[in-house]
């Protein structure tokens, strides 16, 4: 597959840095076009923008003509397009597991931090401050709870999420302890969660795409 990737994202989106990690484990190049989603009203909303995804969301995948929206989409499609390594295990039981993990984050606890939930609540109901941080970090924790546990008590788990190499649970659970972190989040509650961070953050593909290494970050 010769045709050029290009990703639509901005430096500190969560789910913009799961794709970034998704596209590095797999060795592939790829142009960043950086969408900054509070400058200029977020340039996310421009018609241009809007044309490719009606969302109004990063990230956005292009590949050639094909336009892939939607993280977890985008990265089982790379999955699929490029095999190797693999981001989803060999066995149905093992598949549904990682997705599982992976869908903790991107399904229950990233939407009701996302950026334009925290738009609405300052900016229509005039939600203080100090109850929007309450907020995130109530959902942040009632996640991580359940996901310490799951991976606490499961001899699946290795140095990764699941075994001995990181695939697409790992590119979802790094972005949201970033984002935990952003937020003042104690992680001291979550060993095995920090520990799973820390072996993934070792990695070139996570330290290059952790939201201070992109072209977009001191925009």
């Amino acid at each position: 597959m010769a045709e050029q990737l290009r990703l639509y994202s901005y430096w500190r989106s969560s789910a913009a840095y799961r794709v970034r990690i998704g596209l590095n484990l797999k060795g592939l190049a790829y142009e960043t076009v950086p969408v900054h989603l509070v400058r200029d009203g977020g340039q996310q909303h421009a018609p241009d923008y809007v044309a490719r995804n009606p969302q109004h969301m990063v990230p956005t995948l292009q590949h050639g003509v094909r336009v892939i929206r939607q993280s977890l989409a985008i990265l089982e499609y790379l999955d699929e397009a490029w095999p190797s390594p693999r981001l989803l295990p060999m066995t149905a039981r093992d598949r549904a597991r990682v997705r599982a993990l992976a869908l903790m984050v991107a399904c229950d606890i990233h939407p009701l931090n996302n950026l334009r939930v925290l738009q609405y609540f300052e900016g229509t109901w005039n939600v203080p401050q100090p109850e929007r941080d309450d907020w995130i970090k109530h959902w942040v924790i009632e996640g991580f709870t359940a996901m310490e546990t799951l991976l606490a008590e499961d001899a699946a788990t290795g140095a990764f999420c699941h075994g001995a190499t990181p695939g697409l649970a790992d590119c979802c659970l790094v972005p949201q302890v970033f984002n935990a972190r952003r937020f003042g989040v104690d992680m001291s509650a979550f060993p095995t969660i920090v520990r799973i961070e820390q072996a993934c953050l070792a990695l070139p593909a996570f330290d290059q795409a952790r939201p201070d290494n992109q072209p977009d970050a001191n925009a």
